[in-house]
């Protein structure tokens, strides 16, 4: 409008204004208030104003700040300063339709609060209609001028956004659009739920220099660039770039000249199946470290990994299927002799598991090991309060629920520092640094954890259970049945009488103090069976503690 500031729509110098807030009621001839404060479901316009001064909520003087019943403060609102002097639509809808009586009339408020008392509308209109609230009805002025253009005028380009724009507001794929929304909404979730790694992006390297006496502030030094170290760097000539980069680096680790990277990785494989590498410094395979047992041999095993493509299935079918690996662990005086450290693998070694298969075994002897592969962390039971000391923020463990907290030991959730308790006993890394070989303690502590920790209490339970239900076999086989689940072995004749007197003297206890089995019968996430008779089950938990705590069980043979 002419008579306006650079030609309005609103009064202030430059011809801007602030609509802070849009309400509507019904209201009755007489002023008497039918339905205050009516919802609007949302509202669009043709244009927001871009810049935030003051920290507006929104970033921007958006039109969702009219119809905010001022959540987000009183001030904000919609304004227009970059496009002033231009005619501006918005649209408000109602979140539910509106029928009026013959005595009712709507009343709308426009509220303008801007610290400039200017910033008020000067020059508009308002008109109400019926539409289905599906599809934004303001046309903006980029489509509004390209609307301008006679059709054989337009370019393709300027087409192309025209029907784009067609396509997003036409009542005929109104249905096609809300299915394709409901699509994104699906995806989105999918996308949320997957297990995302993060990766570097490639940016302009920053130069790097030689530091004269350590000077980082001193840029007199040579300009470096990435390179691999000079010794073992013949390898690499053909995978020379301009600068060379992270591919370069990895390409170079697995290339079949590089000595080292094939058998670092076969070492470390045979420590797993051995207890001890072939050479038994794993973090360290230069001059500071031990050299191989068996040097032909780590050749041989990091030659089949180059030349199988780092088939690392193969590898271990190979090392679990030699005559050496089948050996049983019995040794002899004469071997002790010649050999106390097993270093020529004429016999198994016996090592205690690590912390997570210490867990994933006494789950898998109870039956309660879920095998699912993938997925989130998940969070079995822990002491309350274990993380009461930690900040920014405060945090609570959460148990998990339902089949997913037996999962395997590779999905337990992992707090630096803070590790669950039951992998701080058998000696898990706190992950502060990187742990090529973990040590190996026997303390009492384990034992108390075997025995007292809900998830082992609940895994003997379990056990105790699938004892309990072998209807067909007399005690003493069902006690046999229980041993060479868990050991592999049939108990002795001395084994089997202690097991039997321990079980009578708990079933005895418990008949006499069924508040107690039930109270131990309750531990961990997993209901116990209803059907069996408490008393015994309380004292067949008892035998399985027992047998998930013999070291036999926490040790490989």
């Amino acid at each position: 409008d002419p008579s306006l500031p650079n030609q309005g729509p609103g009064r202030a110098s430059n011809g801007n204004f602030v609509l802070s807030e849009w309400t509507a009621r019904v209201v009755k001839t007489d002023g008497t208030v039918v339905q205050d404060g009516l919802a609007w479901s949302s509202a669009e316009a043709t244009f927001e104003q871009l810049s935030s001064p003051g920290g507006n909520p929104y970033g921007k003087w958006a039109i969702a700040g009219a119809i905010d019943r001022d959540a987000k403060g009183r001030p904000w609102g919609w304004a227009i300063a970059e496009q002033t002097g231009k005619t501006h639509e918005a649209v408000f809808h109602l979140a539910e339709p509106l029928t009026l009586a013959n005595d009712e009339q709507l009343e709308l408020v426009l509220e303008q609060r801007h610290t400039n008392p200017q910033h008020v509308l000067g020059c508009f209109r308002i008109s109400a209609a019926e539409s289905d609230n599906t599809s934004p009805s303001v046309v903006a002025h980029d489509i509004r001028s390209l609307l301008d253009v006679k059709p054989l005028d337009r370019s393709v380009e300027q087409s192309q956004k025209i029907a784009a724009h067609f396509l997003a507001i036409t009542p005929l794929l109104a249905e096609s659009r809300k299915k394709l929304s409901e699509l994104e909404v699906q995806k989105s979730t999918l996308e949320k739920s997957i297990t995302t790694t993060p990766i570097t992006r490639a940016t302009e390297p920053r130069p790097v220099r030689v530091l004269a006496r350590g000077n980082w502030m001193d840029e007199s030094g040579e300009l470096v660039e990435p390179h691999f170290p000079a010794a073992l760097a013949e390898s690499a000539t053909e995978l020379a770039m301009d600068r060379r980069s992270r591919m370069d680096l990895a390409l170079w680790l697995v290339d079949r000249n590089h000595p080292l990277t094939a058998r670092v990785l076969a070492n470390r494989v045979w420590k797993l199946f051995w207890g001890s590498g072939l050479s038994r410094k794993l973090d360290d395979l230069g001059s500071q470290g031990e050299w191989p047992a068996h040097l032909e041999l780590l050749d041989l095993l990091a030659n089949d990994l180059h030349e199988n493509r780092w088939d690392l299935r193969r590898l271990i079918k190979g090392i679990v299927m030699s005559k050496a690996y089948r050996h049983d662990s019995a040794t002899t005086e004469n071997l002790n002799q010649r050999d106390p450290e097993n270093r020529w693998f004429a016999r198994q070694n016996r090592f205690r598991l690590d912390a997570e298969f210490v867990r994933d075994n006494a789950l898998a002897t109870s039956g309660l090991l879920v095998r699912q592969i993938g997925g989130r962390s998940v969070f079995p039971d822990q002491p309350k309060g274990y993380w009461s000391h930690l900040n920014f923020p405060t945090r609570e463990w959460q148990a998990s629920g339902g089949p997913e907290r037996y999962r395997r030991g590779l999905y337990m959730h992992w707090q630096r520092q803070y590790l669950h308790p039951s992998l701080l006993a058998f000696d898990a890394p706190n992950r502060e640094e990187c742990t090529a070989d973990r040590p190996r303690s026997n303390t009492p502590l384990q034992a108390l954890v075997l025995l007292n920790d809900p998830n082992y209490v609940e895994a003997a339970r379990a056990f105790g259970e699938r004892i309990m239900r072998l209807d067909s076999l007399e005690f003493n086989d069902k006690v046999v049945w229980a041993w060479t689940q868990a050991t592999a072995r049939k108990p002795s004749a001395e084994e089997l009488h202690v097991v039997s007197e321990f079980w009578r003297s708990q079933v005895a206890d418990y008949r006499q103090d069924l508040p107690a089995a039930q109270q131990l019968l309750a531990v961990g996430g997993k209901p116990a069976a209803t059907e069996l008779d408490p008393a015994e089950l309380a004292a067949w938990t008892g035998v399985a503690r027992v047998i998930l705590n013999l070291h036999e069980t926490v040790s490989r043979y």
